[in-house]
């Protein structure tokens, strides 16, 4: 069993649960702002030249990793310890939950300037001109897409890669979240960011709608609204990963999601997602509160998975 590795997983796992993301110095903060650094020196309107950002900058966490865990291969204790910064670092399931409810709070006292001040902390939509109805759906649709980006995802690869794919990870989805969106800037030189996220986040998506639909019943949700939802409106969505979570969730509150998006000069419209009634500011908390017990859920999954492997060799 691989018991180092897993005690990390849980630990990190309970220090997000406790304490959300680092207050100060956060790593992953760091990280963009390099990464932002290096794009304004090489970007040119080229695939080839994003792919080389995306595969470089997503290396060096990777690399970091594999040393890490070569140096702490024959001392378990330093191991558990390590995998659990690490896991903390990563996870961003109660700062999701946190931002959410700013954003209830907002609504509830009918502050909708106030609303849409807290999207950008949830979306990347255009919150200028979004009343309250459209900044409750683009908070519900944002809970449910980010408990796999930040949550469920990070998970995942720490228990398949251990500390490379936690940090692997999550230079994978900061790099989407700076690049991978369509733009005149980006349609070019994102497109491999955007390419590397959606592979990386392919069997996390799939696993946060099994997960919905199991957790649903616990906050009162329906599991079959959920399954049936996810498995007729899942693939309809535009992203190969999002509507599966949109879906699972809008299914198991009995909502319905999807509509038009405005990304400054962009506009999408989404196709719906669900058959329920449209979401209402007391939705907000619903869907963090479902949100809440999947990434537990796939953390208890993930902790599982490596005691399950054979342990590490010195």
């Amino acid at each position: 069993m691989d018991t180092s590795t897993a005690a990390g997983l849980a630990i990190g796992a309970v220090a997000d649960l406790l304490l959300g993301d680092p207050r100060r110095g956060h790593p992953v903060a760091a990280f963009g702002s390099a990464a932002a650094a290096i794009e304004r020196r090489c970007w040119r309107d080229s695939r080839a030249r994003g792919t080389a950002y995306a595969l470089g900058l997503t290396a060096g966490p990777v690399f970091v990793g594999v040393l890490a865990d070569r140096a702490t291969r024959a001392r378990p204790r330093s191991r558990a310890l390590v995998v659990a910064a690490a896991t903390w670092t990563v996870l961003g399931g109660t700062s999701l939950g946190r931002a959410a409810d700013r954003m209830h709070v907002a609504l509830a006292a009918g502050d909708v300037p106030a609303g849409r001040a807290e999207l950008p902390a949830l979306a990347g939509r255009d919150p200028s001109t979004l009343d309250e109805a459209e900044l409750v759906r683009a908070t519900v649709e944002s809970v449910a897409e980010n408990t796999a980006d930040a949550a469920v995802a990070p998970l995942v690869w720490g228990a398949v890669a251990g500390l490379p794919g936690l940090l692997g990870y999550r230079a994978v989805n900061t790099l989407d979240a700076m690049v991978g969106y369509r733009s005149a800037r980006y349609e070019r030189f994102g497109w491999a960011a955007a390419r590397q996220d959606d592979v990386a986040n392919w069997l996390p998506a799939r696993l946060t709608a099994a997960l919905t639909v199991a957790c649903a019943p616990l906050v009162g949700g329906s599991a079959a609204g959920a399954w049936r939802t996810w498995r007729r409106d899942g693939a309809a969505h535009p992203s190969p990963n999002a509507g599966r979570c949109e879906a699972s969730a809008a299914g198991a509150l009995g909502l319905r999601l999807g509509g038009r998006n405005v990304y400054g000069s962009r506009v999408e419209d989404r196709p719906v997602l669900g058959s329920g009634r449209r979401p209402e500011v007391a939705d907000i908390r619903r869907a963090v509160r479902l949100s809440r017990p999947v990434w537990l859920a796939a953390a208890a999954l993930a902790v599982a998975v490596r005691l399950a492997r054979p342990g590490a060799r010195p």
